[in-house]
């Protein structure tokens, strides 16, 4: 159960990422817990972010922009966020090591 803690973050990510994936772009949602959705304000900066990783993860690179501007800017920076919690768990500890076995010689 520990490790679950742990690696709670990356698991998200990735799990997030899985699962825009596979949802149908073109599907409308049944339930949102977009705040301004609630209080029927009719512009919000991330509706459509899902959609628009949808898209982009079958390459529909036009949708996607249609969809939302920064849907391609958000995988980036969380491929970015994968990597570096990626670096930090499994990663870290071998570079650890290296610059150990380095510095004795």
């Amino acid at each position: 159960m520990r490790k679950v803690f742990k690696y709670f973050e990356l698991i998200f990510w990735v799990a997030s990422l899985a699962l825009l994936g596979l949802m149908s772009p073109g599907s409308d949602p049944h339930f949102s817990l977009c705040i301004f959705r609630m209080l029927e304000i009719n512009f919000c900066p991330g509706c459509g972010l899902g959609h628009s990783i949808s898209y982009l993860s079958r390459g529909n690179i036009q949708a996607s922009l249609s969809a939302h501007p920064l849907g391609i800017f958000a995988v980036m920076v969380i491929l970015f966020r994968i990597y570096k919690l990626l670096q930090l768990h499994f990663f870290s500890q071998i570079i650890k090591n290296n610059y150990a076995i380095r510095n004795q010689q």
